[in-house]
Protein backbone atom coordinates (compact mmCIF):
# COMPACT_ATOMS: atom_id res chain seq x y z
CA UNK A 1 0.00 0.00 0.00
CA UNK A 2 1.13 4.01 -0.43
CA UNK A 3 2.91 5.70 2.46
CA UNK A 4 -0.26 7.50 4.14
CA UNK A 5 0.06 10.91 3.38
CA UNK A 6 0.55 13.61 6.13
CA UNK A 7 3.91 12.24 7.12
CA UNK A 8 6.46 14.09 5.74
CA UNK A 9 10.37 12.87 6.26
CA UNK A 10 11.80 15.93 8.22
CA UNK A 11 11.31 19.28 8.22
CA UNK A 12 13.35 21.75 6.11
CA UNK A 13 17.28 21.23 6.40
CA UNK A 14 19.29 24.03 7.13
CA UNK A 15 21.52 25.46 9.62
CA UNK A 16 19.46 25.10 12.28
CA UNK A 17 19.07 21.44 14.05
CA UNK A 18 16.20 19.97 12.27
CA UNK A 19 12.97 18.99 14.50
CA UNK A 20 12.83 15.43 15.31
CA UNK A 21 12.32 12.59 15.63
CA UNK A 22 11.02 12.40 12.46
CA UNK A 23 10.59 9.08 10.66
CA UNK A 24 9.57 7.38 7.61
CA UNK A 25 6.07 6.20 7.15
CA UNK A 26 5.15 2.83 9.42
CA UNK A 27 5.56 0.21 6.36
CA UNK A 28 8.30 -1.81 5.40
CA UNK A 29 10.34 -2.67 2.44
CA UNK A 30 10.26 1.32 1.22
CA UNK A 31 13.07 1.96 -1.18
CA UNK A 32 14.38 5.55 -0.02
CA UNK A 33 15.57 8.01 -2.97
CA UNK A 34 17.49 11.70 -2.01
CA UNK A 35 17.57 13.62 -5.38
CA UNK A 36 19.37 17.07 -5.34
CA UNK A 37 18.28 19.69 -8.22
CA UNK A 38 14.87 17.77 -7.87
CA UNK A 39 12.27 20.73 -8.45
CA UNK A 40 13.04 21.12 -12.28
CA UNK A 41 14.22 19.80 -15.11
CA UNK A 42 15.84 16.41 -14.91
CA UNK A 43 15.97 16.37 -11.00
CA UNK A 44 12.10 16.97 -11.50
CA UNK A 45 11.64 14.11 -13.82
CA UNK A 46 13.45 11.64 -11.55
CA UNK A 47 11.59 12.12 -8.54
CA UNK A 48 8.09 12.00 -10.90
CA UNK A 49 9.38 8.40 -11.95
CA UNK A 50 9.86 7.30 -8.01
CA UNK A 51 6.74 8.14 -6.78
CA UNK A 52 5.27 4.90 -6.35
CA UNK A 53 3.64 2.89 -3.48
CA UNK A 54 6.93 1.55 -1.40
CA UNK A 55 8.70 4.55 -2.49
CA UNK A 56 9.65 7.75 -0.62
CA UNK A 57 11.61 10.52 -1.98
CA UNK A 58 13.23 13.17 0.25
CA UNK A 59 14.16 16.33 -2.64
CA UNK A 60 16.97 18.55 -2.17
CA UNK A 61 16.76 22.24 -3.84
CA UNK A 62 16.24 25.96 -3.66
CA UNK A 63 12.56 25.94 -4.21
CA UNK A 64 10.23 23.40 -3.80
CA UNK A 65 7.74 21.54 -7.07
CA UNK A 66 3.89 22.29 -5.96
CA UNK A 67 3.17 20.62 -9.31
CA UNK A 68 4.90 17.30 -8.13
CA UNK A 69 3.92 18.04 -4.33
CA UNK A 70 -0.19 17.99 -5.51
CA UNK A 71 0.29 14.82 -7.23
CA UNK A 72 2.07 12.80 -4.64
CA UNK A 73 -0.42 13.81 -2.06
CA UNK A 74 -3.54 13.09 -4.42
CA UNK A 75 -1.75 9.67 -4.57
CA UNK A 76 -1.23 9.10 -1.14
CA UNK A 77 2.79 9.13 -1.93
CA UNK A 78 5.64 10.00 0.44
CA UNK A 79 7.27 13.10 -1.75
CA UNK A 80 9.06 15.69 1.19
CA UNK A 81 10.95 18.59 -0.31
CA UNK A 82 13.70 20.46 1.71
CA UNK A 83 14.33 23.86 0.39
CA UNK A 84 18.11 24.51 0.54
CA UNK A 85 20.92 26.48 -0.88
CA UNK A 86 23.64 23.74 -2.12
CA UNK A 87 25.85 26.54 -2.92
CA UNK A 88 26.07 26.07 0.96
CA UNK A 89 26.05 22.42 1.49
CA UNK A 90 27.84 22.01 4.63
CA UNK A 91 25.07 22.45 7.03
CA UNK A 92 22.73 20.69 4.26
CA UNK A 93 25.04 17.77 4.56
CA UNK A 94 25.27 17.72 8.07
CA UNK A 95 21.49 17.76 8.44
CA UNK A 96 21.01 15.10 6.46
CA UNK A 97 23.36 13.07 8.14
CA UNK A 98 21.60 13.62 11.27
CA UNK A 99 18.01 12.67 9.70
CA UNK A 100 19.37 9.56 8.44
CA UNK A 101 20.99 8.49 11.85
CA UNK A 102 17.73 8.51 13.10
CA UNK A 103 16.03 6.17 10.29
CA UNK A 104 15.19 2.54 10.77
CA UNK A 105 16.97 0.96 8.36
CA UNK A 106 15.12 -2.50 8.97
CA UNK A 107 12.14 -0.94 7.24
CA UNK A 108 14.00 0.00 4.34
CA UNK A 109 14.47 -2.09 0.89
CA UNK A 110 17.36 0.13 -0.30
CA UNK A 111 18.30 3.60 -0.16
CA UNK A 112 19.70 5.93 -2.98
CA UNK A 113 21.37 9.57 -3.92
CA UNK A 114 21.23 11.25 -6.60
CA UNK A 115 23.41 13.90 -6.85
CA UNK A 116 22.03 15.86 -9.66
CA UNK A 117 22.03 19.55 -8.99
CA UNK A 118 24.16 21.67 -11.30
CA UNK A 119 24.16 25.41 -12.26
CA UNK A 120 25.09 25.63 -16.06
CA UNK A 121 25.82 29.42 -15.32
CA UNK A 122 26.87 32.46 -17.33
CA UNK A 123 27.95 31.31 -20.59
CA UNK A 124 31.11 33.31 -21.45
CA UNK A 125 34.81 33.49 -21.51
CA UNK A 126 36.07 32.67 -18.18
CA UNK A 127 37.48 36.15 -17.92
CA UNK A 128 33.70 38.00 -18.60
CA UNK A 129 31.82 35.03 -16.06
CA UNK A 130 31.57 37.02 -12.85
CA UNK A 131 33.18 35.58 -9.53
CA UNK A 132 30.20 34.65 -7.65
CA UNK A 133 29.35 32.67 -10.29
CA UNK A 134 32.59 30.67 -10.98
CA UNK A 135 32.12 29.87 -6.96
CA UNK A 136 28.04 28.81 -7.51
CA UNK A 137 28.99 26.33 -10.51
CA UNK A 138 31.59 24.83 -8.13
CA UNK A 139 29.97 24.45 -4.83
CA UNK A 140 26.56 23.19 -6.36
CA UNK A 141 27.86 21.24 -9.64
CA UNK A 142 30.97 19.53 -7.25
CA UNK A 143 31.69 20.50 -3.55
CA UNK A 144 27.71 19.86 -2.44
CA UNK A 145 27.81 16.44 -4.26
CA UNK A 146 31.40 15.63 -2.52
CA UNK A 147 29.48 16.48 0.90
CA UNK A 148 26.45 15.11 0.57
CA UNK A 149 27.75 11.52 -0.56
CA UNK A 150 30.45 11.57 2.56
CA UNK A 151 27.82 12.31 4.57
CA UNK A 152 25.39 9.32 3.34
CA UNK A 153 28.41 6.87 3.39
CA UNK A 154 28.90 7.87 6.66
CA UNK A 155 25.29 7.38 7.83
CA UNK A 156 24.29 4.69 6.19
CA UNK A 157 27.69 2.30 6.76
CA UNK A 158 26.29 -0.30 8.77
CA UNK A 159 22.74 -0.30 6.81
CA UNK A 160 21.79 -4.22 6.25
CA UNK A 161 20.16 -2.91 2.38
CA UNK A 162 21.67 -2.18 -0.91
CA UNK A 163 22.69 1.79 -1.02
CA UNK A 164 23.66 3.71 -4.44
CA UNK A 165 24.74 7.02 -5.40
CA UNK A 166 24.40 8.06 -8.59
CA UNK A 167 26.19 10.92 -9.68
CA UNK A 168 24.55 13.07 -13.08
CA UNK A 169 27.42 14.20 -15.10
CA UNK A 170 27.00 15.87 -18.61
CA UNK A 171 29.48 14.68 -22.01
CA UNK A 172 30.56 18.62 -21.18
CA UNK A 173 32.91 16.62 -18.00
CA UNK A 174 34.42 15.02 -21.20
CA UNK A 175 34.52 17.13 -24.38
CA UNK A 176 35.34 21.02 -23.04
CA UNK A 177 33.44 23.85 -25.00
CA UNK A 178 34.20 27.48 -25.34
CA UNK A 179 32.76 29.65 -22.88
CA UNK A 180 31.71 27.01 -20.35
CA UNK A 181 34.79 26.65 -18.73
CA UNK A 182 32.90 26.59 -14.88
CA UNK A 183 30.02 23.96 -16.13
CA UNK A 184 33.03 21.19 -17.84
CA UNK A 185 35.81 22.00 -14.87
CA UNK A 186 32.39 20.90 -12.48
CA UNK A 187 31.21 17.76 -14.51
CA UNK A 188 34.96 16.90 -15.20
CA UNK A 189 35.90 17.07 -11.64
CA UNK A 190 31.99 14.76 -11.03
CA UNK A 191 33.38 12.03 -13.38
CA UNK A 192 37.15 11.60 -11.50
CA UNK A 193 35.17 11.97 -8.48
CA UNK A 194 32.71 8.99 -9.45
CA UNK A 195 35.23 6.92 -10.18
CA UNK A 196 37.76 7.47 -7.44
CA UNK A 197 34.67 6.73 -4.67
CA UNK A 198 33.70 3.94 -7.24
Amino acid sequence: GACPRGQPLSGPADARPMPGPAMLPGMTAIHLTLITGSSRGLGAALVAQRLLPGHAVLGLARQQNAMLQAQADAADLTLTQWPVDLADAGPVAQNLAQWLKRQDAGALASVSLINNAGVVGTLAPLDRVPPADIVQGLRVGLEAAMLLTAAFLDATRDWPVPRRVMNISSGLGRQAMAGSAVYCAAKAGMDHFSRAVA
